[in-house]
């Protein structure tokens, strides 16, 4: 599996290009990811969201377009890419596939599957490859997604951190925003995010 990314726009979001079995599936295209994304996927089968915050759903319309790919997003954010929820100007976009459990997925021969940690917005979801995690903005390297947006939920963070901290295997993470970090670096963490919110 080969992962390219970008931070894009002024809140450097990060986009991700994940390539396997000779296809690429994007990531959180944000605010101006789309010109990086076209000039770096050769067959591009989905967009995957991993919640819907303008900063990580920007370009889903433009890419949806262009390319022709459905677009997957927890149902319960749903919601956020059809309405301009923070007057931001957010070009809108409609999924086509609104994840309901966490049963494994497969397009294009890629398997992957959405871990509902709900908190930063209702939707939350870690995006799992066999490789890796894509945590958008519930884990970052040495922080957790901030909870006193409209729709965010601290009470449900914090059970989605307790969830968290007993994830039994390790593996890369790869944030909305930052660096690369792990499971098991993030999980030494845990009890003092739980303290803070």
């Amino acid at each position: 599996m080969d992962i390219k990314y970008k931070p894009c726009g002024d809140y450097m979001t990060n986009c991700y290009i994940v390539s396997k079995n000779g296809v690429d599936l994007i990531i959180d295209p944000g605010v101006g990811a789309s010109e990086w994304v076209l000039r770096n996927v050769k067959n591009p089968v989905a967009i995957l969201n991993t919640h819907g915050h303008f900063d990580h759903v920007w370009s889903n319309a433009e890419l949806k377009r262009v390319l022709k790919i459905p677009i997957y997003i927890h149902e319960k954010d749903a919601f956020f890419l059809e309405r301009d929820q923070f007057h931001m100007g957010m070009p809108t976009s409609k999924a086509d596939y609104l994840i309901k459990d966490e049963n494994s997925l497969e397009v294009g021969g890629v398997e992957f599957r959405f871990l509902h940690f709900p908190g930063h917005t209702p939707g939350c979801c870690v995006i799992e490859f066999d490789e890796a995690w894509f945590s958008g903005d519930f884990i970052f390297r040495g922080s957790i997604g901030r909870v006193d947006f409209p729709y965010s939920d601290p009470k449900a963070m914090r059970e989605s951190l307790k969830r968290f901290k007993q994830i039994p295997y390790d593996k890369s993470v790869y944030p909305g925003h930052g660096e690369p970090t792990s499971v098991k670096r993030e999980q030494k963490n845990i009890d003092y995010w739980l303290m803070m919110i």
